[in-house]
């Protein structure tokens, strides 16, 4: 079987486009990174986009390199984009996730940049199963997870770290830490707004301190700690929660499951009574409903939310992980 992200080639070139009349617009600023007294901020993709505008407010113009609908991973960026990123007061992104963003700030070299993998730590999720690369099991129980330095992480460098899993936006509890950092650096882009960002960022974070809560007495008294899913996208989640997550694919929503994986994923199911296979919204879902149509199990959606779209089961970062939080709640069994 295979599995193959959904490539729309006029959605791409759509986007493209699109992505850079929005850079283009903010490159008529006066060279100081701002427009019309806005500090011009360019988010790498979606839980990028969504910590500036909630910690920017008024404050900030945002702009991002990904549009819905387009698969992160996907995305190149032209020429155009990397000269404009150089214009931008702030530059806020996920080193490791997008090679093209990484190379056009590398070449950009923008004003001031927020390296969100650099305000927690990462780790690496994959796991050798049966000759398969990569499957993400999630660890029982939550040891190796630091809340140490939710100031920011400076210094880090994950540059050699290319097996580190980069989907720290799915446990709240990260995400708050990159919250905190990308609030420190709006504050030090824009100064005369320190204080809005600071106040945005204390209520940000304390939503998701909430989230976190919720997801943590959402999930007791759980029949099952297993969950299926199509990529290997939530392995901090599952460490979070003392869940364990078994991937058809790898880290890499490209990746094509061997068939000693799908006979291990059978095996799996029938051990840890496991009832549903999800799927994700971005990426074709053929291969999850093959596997749960021969497990006779149904299907359900956990998104990863590297966008919002159309099936997005929420507007915003906040709404699609309580949608996420219920679908595991029904899958899991718990009470």
């Amino acid at each position: 079987m295979n599995i193959r992200r959904l490539r729309p080639t006029t959605a791409l070139v759509g986007a493209a486009a699109l992505g850079l009349t929005t850079l283009t617009a903010c490159s008529t600023n006066a060279g100081d990174g701002r427009t019309d007294g806005k500090l011009d901020v360019v988010a790498s993709f979606y839980p990028m986009q969504f910590l500036a505008q909630r910690i920017g407010g008024p404050a900030v113009h945002v702009s991002s390199l990904t549009k819905p609908g387009v698969e992160p991973h996907d995305l190149e960026i032209s020429p155009r984009q990397t000269a404009d990123l150089s214009k931008a007061g702030l530059v806020v992104y996920l080193k490791g996730l997008q090679p093209s963003v990484d190379r056009a700030i590398a070449q950009a070299e923008p004003r001031q940049v927020a390296d969100a993998a650099s305000y927690t730590s990462l780790e690496d999720h994959g796991t050798e199963v049966e000759g398969e690369h990569g499957h993400g099991h999630g660890v029982e129980g939550e040891a190796g997870h630091s809340d140490e330095g939710e100031s920011g992480h400076e210094g880090h460098d994950h540059s050699g770290d290319a097996a580190a899993d980069p989907h720290i936006w799915l446990d709240p509890v990260r995400y708050a830490q990159v919250a905190k950092g990308v609030g420190k650096a709006l504050e030090k882009a824009d100064p005369d707004h320190a204080a809005t960002y600071k106040k945005n960022t204390t209520a940000l974070v304390k939503e998701l301190n909430t989230l976190d809560q919720d997801f943590r007495s959402g999930l007791k008294g759980r029949s099952s700690d297993t969950f299926i899913t199509t990529h290997a996208a939530f392995g901090y989640l599952a460490e979070r929660y003392g869940l364990r997550q078994e991937a058809i694919s790898g880290l890499d929503p490209e990746s094509e499951p061997s068939p000693a994986r799908i006979r291990g994923l059978h095996a799996i199911a029938k051990k840890d009574k496991v009832n549903t296979v999800f799927f994700e919204t971005l990426v074709s879902d053929r291969t999850a409903r093959t596997l749960a149509g021969d497990l006779h199990m149904r299907t359900d959606v956990l998104d990863p939310i590297e966008g919002i779209g159309s099936k997005s089961k929420g507007d915003d970062y906040i709404q699609v992980m309580r949608a996420n939080l219920n679908a595991l709640r029904k899958a899991l069994g718990a009470k």
